[in-house]
């Protein structure tokens, strides 16, 4: 009910000094009340409330974080019965769940699938903890979305804000540190300091959507660290110290640099983000604006027919928003706990994260500490949660690993130039046409030679050659001659210098680069073992049982020419290579990989190397020395 109540601060607000009467002036009481003047007494309206009621409820929107932790029992008794069996049908799609899950999660945006199944793992969360100690380890997953411009970020942080009620979305380059915290004022009425919350306290137990976050300052940036990590606000401002919870999920868009990202560049130098900042995020996808006709045409269609009808566009999407936040709100209810199995795998997940930074040459966006192995244990509870398991299982940490992998890692990078050593390209070229045992090897195989195809120009000479031949008289003349075989040299000389331009510009794919290097590496790491196990063996047995001296082993270190045939041979194999000529373009790919490795990235060393023979020129030394030097591990190189 509405009240009317006398506004009594007003005539205390006025700054009239009031005071004692002192003893001569007994009679007279308070002084200085004569200053207040004739006041007109002003009111104020308040309402006079018995209840309230969740603006959640009263709005339609069902909240998937409620203040108060529910048990899935608990969940399913506000369910009816229509529901809680279209809960049954929608956990009964098995392993397309997850997919039909994420393509329900903004329908009107098209594609996005790889950012679409973060949104989902950052709804679903992770399992809050606390130690005895009394520390918080959050369950919140910290999402950031680094994209071209118009590729949907916008949208897709609007349709997280509108998903539950506890969703705020604000702009980075119109906040503050204040207002994204909190911030101490002073009360008109009473004079006196209190705090006022930001958007971070606004969106305890939801999710804070900022958009533009690389136009912040730096300044405000540092101040949501602590909410970030320990989701938490400490203030000490105006005599007021305390600390505030903010228990939100943080949904993060930002922009490049440059405007459009640049794929020649890694990200850390395509966002002004500090590297604090960015560890602190569980995922980071990268969006990119790819120029494609295909895709630019499905685009097209999609936002046309959203256009011309909005709601059957949004309906096929798999599960409506209702639908998705009673699954999600029935989910969140489980608490999911790791397996023996799930442990195991998130160790060997964690050890391949940090080798795979600590390579030389890494393109990671930032180090992969202990922040990342905290994300994927969040991520893989998300997972369980997802398919309503009360268990994490190695299934689910393989997943998220995927995801956290290609989130953090895989950001794409330019072709790599495996001739920037003009001696290693020099040595590398043609070796396949001097080896005797690739021949052998390919024969053994039955691999083909390529027949190319004539050309249209090549059937056109070989017309115009077949009627200057008529033309041209017999023998006997001077000039007539001599020419076939000028040209003849001419064209040897071209037909060189086109094949020298070739071999100078050998570029690989980053995939192909690295399936090759981590092959390479697998063998040398199996000899590098099993040579140890000899050493090991014949430490303990030194002597015969003569007396004798065992025989000594051969020395440290693999032929490099035994790793490139192994190379061969397992992708002949795998029925890789279809032609000679391929297997050639393999042969010396893989000689200049080897190159690469060691003067680039220094991932193997050279334990021996051959000598130079008496009588030898200096093109069979370099090629014989290629073949038969001895490579070794790097001793700061880490296996997985």
């Amino acid at each position: 009910s509405l009240v009317v109540c006398p506004d009594v601060a007003a005539l205390t607000g006025a700054k009239v000094k009031m005071q004692q009467a002192t003893n001569d002036n007994a009679g007279e009481g308070v002084t200085g009340l004569k200053e207040l003047g004739a006041r007109e007494l002003s009111y104020k309206l308040m309402f006079l409330a018995c209840s309230a009621t969740s603006s959640s409820e009263r709005e339609g929107i069902i909240n998937i974080r409620p203040d108060v932790d529910e048990t899935p029992e608990k969940v399913l008794e506000g369910y009816s019965e229509a529901h809680e069996a279209e809960l049954r049908a929608m956990a009964a799609r098995g392993p397309a769940l997850f997919d039909d899950l994420a393509r329900s999660i903004a329908p009107a945006v098209y594609g996005c699938e790889a950012v679409k199944k973060a949104i989902l793992l950052m709804l679903m969360g992770g399992v809050h903890k606390t130690t005895k100690e009394g520390i918080n380890l959050r369950g919140d997953i910290n999402i950031a979305v680094i994209g071209d411009p118009s590729s949907a970020k916008s949208q897709l942080l609007k349709y997280v804000s509108g998903f539950l009620p506890r969703a705020v979305y604000t702009s980075g380059k119109a906040s503050t540190a204040a207002g994204l915290t909190a911030s101490v004022v002073r009360e008109p009425e009473n004079n006196e300091f209190a705090i006022e919350a930001g958007a971070l306290m606004l969106a305890d137990n939801g999710i804070c959507c900022i958009d533009e976050f690389d136009k912040m300052d730096v300044s405000d940036q540092v101040a949501i660290h602590e909410a970030m990590e320990q989701q938490t606000i400490s203030i000490s401002k105006a005599g007021i110290q305390a600390t505030l919870n903010a228990r939100t999920a943080i949904l993060a868009a930002a922009n490049p640099m440059h405007g459009r990202y640049d794929k020649s560049q890694p990200l850390k130098k395509n966002i002004n983000l500090p590297p604090a900042i960015l560890s602190r995020f569980d995922l980071l996808h990268v969006m990119i604006d790819e120029l494609t006709e295909e895709e630019d045409g499905r685009i097209a269609a999609h936002i046309v027919a959203l256009h011309k009808d909005p709601t059957a566009t949004i309906a096929q999407a798999p599960f409506t928003m209702e639908k998705l936040q009673r699954y999600i709100k029935y989910a969140r209810a489980i608490k999911p706990r790791l397996s023996a199995p799930a442990q195991q795998a998130l160790v060997r997940s964690f050890k391949r994260l940090r080798g795979d930074d600590a390579a030389p040459g890494s393109h990671s966006a930032y180090r992969i500490t202990v922040r990342q192995l905290e994300a994927l244990v969040r991520l893989s509870e998300a997972m369980a949660r997802v398919y309503l398991s009360p268990v994490v299982t190695g299934e689910h940490v393989a997943e998220a690993a995927k995801l956290l992998k290609a989130s953090i890692l895989k950001v794409d990078v330019s072709d790599l130039n495996m001739d920037e050593d003009d001696l290693a390209a020099d040595m590398a070229a043609n070796m396949a046409q001097q080896d005797p045992d690739f021949s052998d090897m390919m024969n053994q195989h039955n691999v083909p030679h390529e027949q190319q195809p004539a050309a249209a120009d090549d059937v056109d000479m070989a017309d115009a050659d077949h009627e200057q031949q008529e033309n041209v008289p017999p023998p006997g003349g001077d000039g007539n001659v001599q020419q076939p075989e000028k040209q003849a040299s001419q064209q040897g000389k071209q037909q060189q210098q086109e094949q020298q331009q070739q071999k100078r510009s050998t570029n690989i794919s980053a995939e192909k680069y690295e399936f090759i290097k981590n092959m390479l590496l697998r063998r040398l790491w199996e000899n590098q073992q099993e040579q140890e196990r000899q050493q090991a063996a014949a430490a303990d047995g030194e002597m015969d049982v003569d007396g004798a001296a065992a025989t000594p082993l051969h020395k440290s270190g693999t032929v490099q020419k035994e790793l490139v045939d192994w190379y061969l041979e397992k992708q002949l194999q795998r029925g890789v290579i279809k032609s000679f000529e391929a297997a050639e373009t393999e042969y010396d790919l893989v000689f200049k990989v080897i190159n690469h490795m060691y003067r680039k990235e220094g991932l193997v060393t050279v334990t021996g190397a051959p000598k130079k023979q008496p009588n030898e020129d200096d093109e069979s030394f370099r090629n014989r020395f290629m073949k038969e030097r001895r490579l070794a591990l790097s001793p700061n190189f880490v296996p997985e």
